[in-house]
């Protein structure tokens, strides 16, 4: 075993969830399963089986991942039965995870208090829980709940909860600041005592941000010997979240000589990553996050920005790009003009720096993106705008009019329901069409109504499903007047997947400019495939 690699496991899926305002669906966690997967992080914590619909329906038709290994959180037997008939223990093992992450009590308070039960007790269920389960999954780990507490009040008995766990077959014991209540010298010196009893090549560590420091205790757990590193994408988690698993592997990569599973290719997701949370989530973007923010490569101002022009690495403690940044010159826009022609090359155009339409294009996207489109999550839309700038997509359709109509009755079961209707006029090759359409929702009406007509022309479109709709207000000091970024994720029968997005003051009308560029979008990858 190489004692300087760092294994990176990443806890999104289960202690992101538990952010305020976050609530994933089983779209997102598929989603950010993909990203982590191509990121090759070496563990993603699924979830716990059992514990809600959406974890089970996660595991139920569980990612097939390429580079990393998912496993299935919960927790120990229960005092009052055995680990072969503990129904809590046997939804992990029946999961389909191979490696399975079973939490306990380490704190003699909370095995008192909370649990109820003897210290002696406790041993017990830690050892015949892991004991059992390493027979039925190819490896165990056990996550040291409130370890740190535990060992400041009874170092015995903490030392004693892990020590079992170890050799009862735990392939790693991930030491937890549950609370996120210490500084990195506690962790530096308590880690340090536990490698006398525990190789350091199985120890982890779990750090929440309470302190603001749980970047730091990370980094100092993995000094004093712990050899894995556990953290959240964007430092999601309760309260004031888990360490931020973004910041730790770019510090791991470009500031110590400890090895890690991400390729330089890898880092170089960062930034895109990070930002595809973000905006999956709804969430406003940290503009000042470490190596990946909006801000974290934005110089302004004078002398600064003509000695960063000629000596960069004076300036930016790594290279902006090796993390999928860009640096940010304020009083220039050669920085834009780049980025479009990079992403003009992702998406297949070649095109000279020199020719006058990317000027114009990049003065159209940051025109939109300051009324508040964001390509970076809607690539689908980008595409569109981009090749209709440039004169490469026709006009399939033209929309003259649309209404749509809620209507909020009684209906002949006496119960109260809400009813959509949705009205459009749309025109096709010059012909005139006219279509009214039902839903539930005035987006789902709105949407069943366009493609009644669109069907008639291409009737493949009714393979395409809208599998994900998400809402951000942009400008909520404006109340009922603020300004909605609409975001729309399709997918077809063949798993193609895309994402579209609109932005007005009208959520009606953002969710009508988003459906109409999925719609495009697709009829023009229609046109490219049969070409």
């Amino acid at each position: 075993m190489n004692s300087h690699y760092i294994y990176i496991y990443d806890s999104t899926l289960r202690d992101g969830a538990q952010t305020r305002g976050i609530d994933f669906n089983i779209s997102d966690k598929k989603a950010i399963c993909e990203y982590l997967d191509s990121l090759s992080v070496d563990y993603i914590e699924g979830g716990w089986p059992g514990a809600n619909p959406t974890d089970d329906a996660f595991f139920h038709d569980l990612p097939q991942t390429k580079n990393s290994k998912i496993s299935a959180f919960g927790m120990t037997r229960r005092p009052s039965t055995s680990a072969e008939n503990d129904p809590g223990l046997a939804a992990l093992i029946n999961s389909g995870a191979s490696i399975l992450t079973l939490v306990g009590k380490c704190w003699d308070f909370h095995v008192k208090e909370a649990l109820g039960v003897s210290l002696e007790d406790n041993i017990a269920m830690i050892k015949d829980s892991i004991r059992y389960a390493q027979t039925k999954v190819a490896e165990v780990m056990f996550d040291a709940e409130h370890f740190f507490d535990g060992f400041r009040a009874n170092p015995e008995f903490a030392i004693q909860c892990v020590q079992t766990a170890y050799e009862a077959g735990a392939r790693w014991i991930v030491l937890c600041d549950t609370n996120g209540g210490m500084l990195p010298h506690d962790i530096d010196e308590i880690v340090e005592e536990v490698t006398q009893y525990i190789p350091g090549n199985y120890l982890g560590i779990h750090c929440h941000d309470d302190t603001g420091n749980a970047v730091a205790n990370s980094l100092a757990a993995v000094r004093a010997g712990a050899r894995q590193i556990q953290g959240t994408l964007n430092g999601l988690g309760e309260r004031c979240g888990n360490a931020n698993l973004i910041t730790l592997i770019a510090n791991l990569a470009f500031k110590t000589d400890y090895e890690i599973g991400i390729s330089e290719e890898g880092l170089k997701k960062l930034t895109y990553i990070s930002d595809r949370v973000d905006e999956r989530l709804a969430r406003k973007p940290n503009t000042a996050a470490p190596y990946v923010g909006e801000r974290a490569f934005a110089h302004k101002g004078g002398l600064h920005v003509s000695a960063v022009a000629k000596v960069p690495e004076a300036y930016e403690h790594v290279r902006p790009e090796s993390i999928g940044n860009a640096r940010h010159i304020i009083v220039s826009n050669q920085a834009g003009k780049s980025n479009i022609l990079s992403r003009l090359q992702d998406i297949g155009i070649e095109i000279s720096s020199h020719d006058v339409r990317i000027s114009e294009l990049v003065d159209i996207v940051k025109q939109q993106e300051f009324e508040g489109y964001a390509y970076d999550g809607a690539e689908a839309s980008f595409e569109l705008l981009a090749k209709q700038h440039l004169g490469l997509v026709p006009e399939y359709f033209r929309t003259q009019h649309f209404r749509v109509i809620d209507e909020r009755r009684w209906n002949k079961l006496g119960q109260l329901v809400t009813m959509s209707e949705a009205v459009v006029k749309m025109e096709i090759a010059g012909q005139q069409y006219m279509q009214v359409a039902e839903g539930i929702g005035p987006v789902g009406a709105l949407d069943a109504a366009m493609r009644d007509v669109l069907q008639n022309v291409w009737p493949s479109l009714s393979e395409v499903r809208l599998v994900d709709y998400k809402v951000r207000i942009l400008t909520p000091q404006e109340a009922t007047n603020a300004v909605t970024r609409v975001f729309v994720e399709s997918r077809d029968k063949r798993g193609l997947q895309w994402q579209t997005i609109g932005v007005s003051s009208n959520i009606i009308d953002a969710s009508y400019a988003a459906l109409r560029d999925s719609m495009i979008y697709y009829l023009y990858r229609l046109q490219e495939k049969s070409a």
